[in-house]
């Protein structure tokens, strides 16, 4: 397909299955040999779709694109920060919004988490959005730091709308979201 899409100058589209934890599923060597992966997410609440390029042999990385699933099909999403808010409670607790950058696009998304007391012996951890990991790193933080004594709750936090941030600059915002849950004061 490659040497006949070199000689023809006709572009090859293949399309892949992504696994669960969110790699392209087969041998990585198809990866290495495109130009360009395009990763198409979404999620159910509001029907967005988000285009990653995770991998341009001839341009940048890491740009999104937002749509919108409508009828028609996929239309841009001319201004994802004013969607991705559109309906925050601003009198809630553990709820905080975050400016991401991804890419060379500034969003703002909205950072949510609940903290309750644990239903059984082992708490809970749910998180949706951002690395799992991570926010065990922020709940000891807190719980040595701020003497919040998170680790017999069950903590659940969510980037809304379906967007993925990896950027440390999201810390400080997971942190004060749950701090903002743990002690019932809005934000």
């Amino acid at each position: 397909l490659i040497t006949h899409a070199k000689a023809s100058g006709i572009p090859v589209f293949l399309v892949g299955h992504v696994t669960k934890d969110g790699s392209i599923a087969g041998p990585r060597t198809l990866e290495h040999m495109v130009d360009v992966v395009l990763y198409l997410e979404g999620e159910n609440e509001q029907g967005l779709r988000f285009l990653r390029g995770m991998k341009n042999r001839y341009g940048s990385v890491n740009e999104i694109g937002v749509f919108a699933m409508t009828s028609q099909g996929l239309d841009e999403v001319r201004d994802p920060s004013g969607v991705l808010t559109s309906g925050r409670d601003d009198s809630a607790a553990g709820s905080v919004l975050f400016p991401m950058v991804e890419g060379r696009r500034p969003m703002m998304v909205e950072v949510q988490a609940l903290v309750v007391d644990a239903a059984g012996e082992q708490p809970r951890r749910a998180v949706t959005g951002f690395p799992p990991a991570r926010v065990h790193q922020i709940l000891g933080v807190l719980e040595r730091h701020a003497g919040m004594r998170v680790g017999r709750s069950d903590v659940y936090v969510s980037v809304m709308g379906g967007v993925r941030v990896a950027e440390p600059g999201c810390d400080l915002a997971v942190a004060l979201a749950i701090a903002s849950s743990f002690t019932d004061v809005p934000l």
